[in-house]
């Protein structure tokens, strides 16, 4: 019989605290660049055009990057990958933040740092990923993704606010310099963590790899399955983040901006509940039955609860979506990390992140198109989003 592990007794495993840790001071580190670098730039050259195109440089190269990163974390191992972004990643931004002190910095210097900064990023945020399955007992594995889902969700809201904070009291070089000491800090955390080394052979030229880690993506009955399903799920996301604000705009005389970012941020907390409940559930062996059932409530959460029954409505579906979305991502993260071979998972984990969210950008530009005929049939092509991705976990091939 497998041990079964609590919250606590999962941290006493040797490297998995300190892991936790990073990931925490990474992923905070993360979520408050992307607000700072915007408001660094709109202090400095006072050009929303430029700020959306280094915000697209700080991301996409990254996605394009990730096949050739999975390569990197199963060559040289996943402890040396993870550390190698986080000590790039606070070069880089605490040279942003230098650049900003001194003066000497223009729009061309801000989009090599950024690009670079982008370029390594998958290195860690598949890096983690790739390193829980490695830590800890395959018994406490369920439980150790709710807990880094968790900690994502909630980060995901703590981040952004702490960046507005801080902007606002000390200017945007400050923030920058403490985003570059929460990345050093990570690397730090991550030297508690035993250097686990690369399970990929190095005689295998780096572009073949790199093009297998695509293939196999595309020719593995589960990760196929997967990318199609999640993508599928992401474009709900992508709508309500529209949809969301425009539905408060228009019940909302004031401080609509706030009520929004309010509704954000509770969703983002119940999306961490609903991971840590995860870990409490017998998840491994019943990813596809939690992924779809969780889609389905997601679907009724957009329509008819939030769309139908006023701002109360919006309140409550808004709320069932996020609590449901803790357990989606625990089961799709476990899955994939089950069907994987270890000397496959940096390659898979990092091409599979970035597929992922493929369906965000285009749920929000459906959404940016349906709500000029009417806001309710965007809630309802949100819920339509949800249903066809609970569907496509049919195809994922059974234990």
């Amino acid at each position: 019989m497998q041990r079964q592990y609590s919250y606590r007794s999962l941290l006493q495993i040797p490297g998995l605290f300190p892991l936790i840790l990073a990931a925490i001071l990474a992923r905070l580190a993360g979520r408050m660049f992307i607000l700072t670098l915007v408001l660094f730039v709109l202090e400095h050259f006072s050009s929303p055009s430029l700020a959306g195109w280094l915000t697209f440089g700080a991301i996409v190269p990254g996605l394009i990057a990730s096949p050739a990163a999975g390569v990197l974390l199963d060559r040289m191992g996943p402890t040396i990958a993870v550390r190698i972004d986080l000590i790039a990643s606070a070069a880089f931004i605490a040279a942003i933040s230098f650049a900003g002190w001194v003066g000497y910095f223009s729009p061309p210097l801000l989009f090599i740092l950024v690009m670079l900064f982008s370029m390594t990023g998958p290195l860690g945020a598949a890096g983690t990923r790739t390193l829980l399955p490695r830590l800890v007992p395959p018994g406490a594995l369920g439980r150790a993704n709710a807990l880094d889902t968790a900690v994502y969700a909630i980060v995901d809201v703590v981040g952004p606010a702490m960046a507005g904070v801080i902007v606002a009291w000390f200017g945007p070089e400050i923030a920058m310099s403490m985003i570059a000491a929460a990345y050093s800090g990570a690397a730090i955390c991550l030297c508690r963590v035993q250097c686990l080394p690369g399970l990929a052979s190095t005689n295998t030229p780096f572009l073949r790899q790199t093009v297998e880690g695509i293939q196999m993506v595309a020719r593995h009955p589960t990760l196929r399955g997967l990318a199609v399903s999640y993508s599928l799920y992401e474009i709900t996301w992508g709508v309500l983040n529209v949809a969301v604000p425009v539905f408060v705009a228009g019940r909302c005389a004031t401080g609509c901006s706030s009520v929004t970012g309010l509704l954000w941020a509770a969703m983002g907390i119940a999306g961490g509940v609903g991971a840590l409940f995860a870990g409490h559930m017998r998840i491994t062996g019943r990813e596809r039955s939690v992924m779809a059932a969780g889609m389905v409530a997601t679907a009724f959460a957009a329509w008819p609860v939030a769309a139908e029954f006023g701002f109360g409505g919006l309140i409550l579906g808004l709320t069932l979506a996020g609590v449901v979305s803790g357990p989606i991502s625990v089961a799709v993260l476990t899955l994939r990390q089950r069907r994987t071979e270890p000397q496959q998972l940096g390659r898979v984990m990092s091409i599979s992140m970035s597929l992922n969210t493929a369906g965000f950008p285009l749920g929000s530009a459906i959404a940016g198109t349906a709500i000029s005929g009417s806001l309710s049939s965007s809630f309802v092509l949100a819920g339509i989003a949800s249903v066809v991705a609970a569907a496509a976990t049919l195809f994922i091939p059974a234990d």
